[in-house]
């Protein structure tokens, strides 16, 4: 069943995405067990992003890398046409086309605004099920060290569609709060008090990146 979240949950949770797409799993998995290969594929990406950030080179060079990154690692499109929902089978082709590069320029945005504010947090495997074949679930524990004494780790699990050599990220589930699904209750809620025009929210999401990008917060406002 979709769940509706309070916007300030859903921004939210955007920014721990973000953080949890550049974050490094600094921490070996246990030696009692052998990881599986969605385990190492969740790992070895992470890693990966993290020399990128602290890599040689210049910003701009540094984004660029992290953007390629991104699309390898993750599968943008798919997740641009779960968000839509229903409204997915009633757009054309060159309105979705249109939705799916927004979209993604968003996601882009979201990650080169926590770009600068990576500061030492560690990723950690603890584990993962397969819910069905190419379908599965990686758990980790986002490890703050600035967090404050006492405060848990925080729960990030990655769904991960394929086989191994051809793993992708499809959600990320934050403090058992999906994302995709927040996403989609989102852009369901703008669509409805916008006659459904999946074009308006092509021009929304093309703002909120705008905004983003210019300092401002997740909305758009």
């Amino acid at each position: 069943m979709t769940r509706l979240f309070p916007r300030a949950h859903f921004l939210g949770a955007l920014r721990l995405l973000a953080l949890a797409a550049i974050v490094a799993v600094a921490m070996p998995l246990a030696a009692a067990r052998a990881a599986t290969p969605a385990e190492d594929f969740v790992q070895t990406n992470v890693q990966k992003g993290l020399a990128i950030l602290n890599g040689g080179g210049s910003k701009e060079q540094q984004r660029e890398e992290f953007r390629s990154f991104l699309l390898k690692l993750t599968d943008l499109k798919r997740i641009a046409d779960y968000t839509l929902g229903p409204a997915k089978n009633t757009t054309s082709p060159a309105d979705l086309a249109a939705f799916e590069d927004a979209f993604r320029e968003y996601a882009f945005a979201v990650y080169e605004s926590e770009f600068s504010k990576y500061s030492g947090q560690t990723l950690k495997v603890t584990g993962s099920v397969e819910r069905k074949a190419g379908d599965y679930l990686v758990s980790t524990v986002l490890v703050d060290p600035h967090a404050q004494k006492g405060q848990e780790p925080i729960q990030v699990d990655f769904r991960i569609f394929g086989t191994p050599g051809h793993f992708t990220v499809a959600d990320i589930i934050v403090l058992g709060l999906d994302l995709a699904i927040t996403e989609q209750d989102d852009f369901s809620s703008f669509l409805a008090q916008n006659n459904n025009s999946v074009k308006a929210l092509t021009v929304e999401l093309k703002k909120r990146a705008a905004n983003v990008r210019a300092g401002g917060d997740l909305s758009g406002k």
